[in-house]
């Protein structure tokens, strides 16, 4: 389990939180080797949070692979002095050595989700303190997302990805100075159960000290709903508030850790009391049918790559209430933490995704998976046990940190990866088993398939609560004027999977075709907008022929940045919207039909 917890940081009379972000000493080591532990030399300055491939006009700087490293100079006030004091680093992509006044203090490998340095001991307080970063983006088949990396003879490391997106890297999300008590919170494991009138919290409080537990549950007006106790039981409440789509109802919990009379720690989070199950070919929210609609997404946006930007964040939620989305899959890594309290502010379900991606050996898995083509099994190789301890640290960071958020209706623990060895089963299982145990909610879990996952070779489907499907037919699969075929092997594979009488949900959570906004013509090609539309009428007509077809999140919300290739025009054009955030013609076609189809739909 992890030692340090992963609760948002906030600030209160016992907890403090101050974000280290803005313009960071930066420096990339182009020697390969070189120790800036003690301090930066012949520096650069760099915003953070935000990638640094794309700040520059080098193209060494936005392909490079290796160590960058970060200065900043960190002012630990005096009053932390007595708690435990930690630098809280949102993300560092793809591994991280960390340095406090000369000397290392921690090592993390994963690049998606927060890690906490304990700087307790170490600290200078009421001084200012040197922090150094060294952060690596070298892509391997040990750590996920997966890859490799090569050497190209002028000596330059150049990486190799297995998937479909830019390895934008660095510190791409915010860094924090945090205090909390000795005597903490460390902890919270809520669960609901939804009747008719009635709702159940059962609810878990993690501490380190000893002392008692007090908790108060406000509603949205500030009106105290209930009051507990105790570390461990459950709320009973009449008549409550439900979160649910497009109606986001949030209740505050409030924490209180104490000693008698005296506050030992104190932590509030808002709440959404909702029940998510799968029932038959259903997916049940507050026991009433949900048909899923919206898109894969990813964190990529102009100069600023993957790092986090708010203006992005809000412009996207807006465009997805303006579309009729209820839903997204946060494609292909855990998103930034602002996203989801966005998401639970908005009535947004998300499908959260650990950054598993990669686990199909090609260098052009978009084209090699979207086409059935096969692969050589990816899990029966000596690195697959330093793989899977990877994948399951992720899993369990990723389920430790984002558990509480209503918005978050279920876990995918893989995209896309080779299903059809018998190796892959064993590797599967552990992952479904260790996702079960680790939430406190039993949330659905799913892994996205592709075309070479089909009805009868994928070995792994049955561990799938619902299932997940990418599928590019009329594109990757006999796109252009190919496209009546690719409708009749669509609906031979719809009727293979039927035939297994599975009695789960389908959600399609890849399908649709590349578009250059600016390109029209008649009769309509390849790339062009007309095509678009074509090839997702004749998808969705498809969907909408099997009852058990229960949601469709299209690739993608918006053109994105990809790894320079032939098969790319300065990244994926799937896009409903552009990189810039403004609306292809096919985003009409998806508003009017996602407006009227019912929250039920074939429920």
């Amino acid at each position: 389990m992890l030692n340090y917890s992963l609760l948002y940081p906030i600030n209160n009379e016992k907890r403090n939180s101050i974000r280290l972000d803005g313009m960071w000493r930066f420096k990339i080591d182009f020697e390969d080797g070189s120790d800036y532990s003690k301090g930066l030399c012949d520096y650069d300055y760099i915003p953070v949070p935000a990638s640094f491939q794309d700040f520059y006009t080098d193209k060494r700087i936005r392909e490079f692979a290796g160590n960058v490293w970060y200065e900043n100079m960190v002012f630990v006030p005096s009053y932390m002095k007595g708690d435990k004091v930690y630098i809280r680093f949102s993300a560092a992509t793809h591994r991280a050595k960390v340095y406090l006044n000369g000397e290392e203090v921690f090592e993390n490998e994963g690049g998606f989700l927060p890690f906490l340095v304990d700087i307790t001991d170490k600290a200078r307080y009421g001084e200012e303190n040197q922090l150094v970063v060294m952060v690596n983006n070298e892509l391997t088949e040990t750590n996920i997302p997966c890859g490799r990396t090569i050497t190209l003879k002028n000596g330059a490391k150049m990486n190799k990805p297995y998937f479909d997106f830019y390895n934008y890297s660095g510190l791409q999300r915010s860094v924090y100075l945090i205090s909390v008590p000795k005597s903490e919170i460390f902890d919270i494991n809520l669960s609901y159960k939804v009747f008719d009138k009635k709702a159940e919290i059962t609810y878990s409080i993690i501490t380190k000290g000893i002392g008692e537990i007090n908790l108060t549950l406000l509603d949205g007006d500030g009106n105290i709903a209930s009051k507990a106790d105790c570390c461990e039981g459950v709320i009973n409440l009449d008549n409550p508030h439900l979160w649910d789509v497009g109606s986001p109802y949030l209740y505050k919990l409030i924490v209180e850790f104490k000693d008698g009379e005296a506050l030992l720690d104190k932590y509030s989070l808002d709440i959404g009391i909702r029940e998510v199950k799968i029932k038959g070919e259903s997916i049940l929210l507050n026991n009433r049918p949900v048909y899923l609609k919206g898109f894969g997404k990813h964190e990529d946006s102009d100069i600023v790559g993957r790092g986090f930007n708010i203006g992005v964040m809000k412009r996207d939620f807006e465009l997805m209430k303006w579309i009729g989305a209820n839903s997204f899959r946060t494609s292909h890594y855990p998103y930034d933490e602002e996203i989801y309290r966005m998401a639970d502010r908005e009535g947004i379900l998300i499908i959260d995704e650990v950054p598993a991606v990669g686990l199909f050996e090609s260098l052009v898995n978009f084209l090699d998976a979207g086409t059935g083509k096969g692969a050589k099994s990816f899990f029966s190789k000596p690195t697959t046990p330093m793989l899977l301890k990877a994948h399951l640290k992720a899993v369990e960071e990723m389920i430790a940190r984002d558990k509480n958020h209503p918005s978050v209706i279920a876990w995918s623990l893989l995209n896309e990866p080779e299903s059809t060895d018998p190796n892959s089963v064993p590797y599967f299982e552990k992952l479904f088993e260790r996702s079960h145990e680790l939430d406190p909610q039993k949330r659905p879990r799913t892994f996205a398939m592709e075309s070479n996952s089909s009805p009868s070779r994928c070995l792994c489907h049955h561990l799938s609560d619902f299932i997940s499907l990418n599928r590019y037919y009329g594109w990757y699969i006999m796109g252009g004027y190919e496209i009546s075929d690719a409708k009749e092997k669509f609906i031979k594979e719809m009727d293979e999977w039927k035939s297994l009488d599975l009695n789960k949900p389908f959600v399609f959570t890849e399908y649709g075709a590349d578009t250059l906004s600016s390109l029209n013509k008649l009769p309509s090609v390849m790339w062009s907008n007309e095509y678009q539309r074509e090839v997702l009428e004749m998808l969705h007509s498809v969907f909408d022929s099997y009852s058990f077809v229960k949601g469709e999140q299209i690739w993608n919300f918006a053109d994105f940045q990809t790894t320079e290739g032939l098969m790319r025009v300065d990244g994926n054009k799937k896009g409903v919207f552009t990189r810039q955030r403004q609306p292809k013609e096919v985003a009409y076609l998806l508003k009017e039909r996602w407006e009227n189809l019912p929250r039920d739909y074939k429920g």
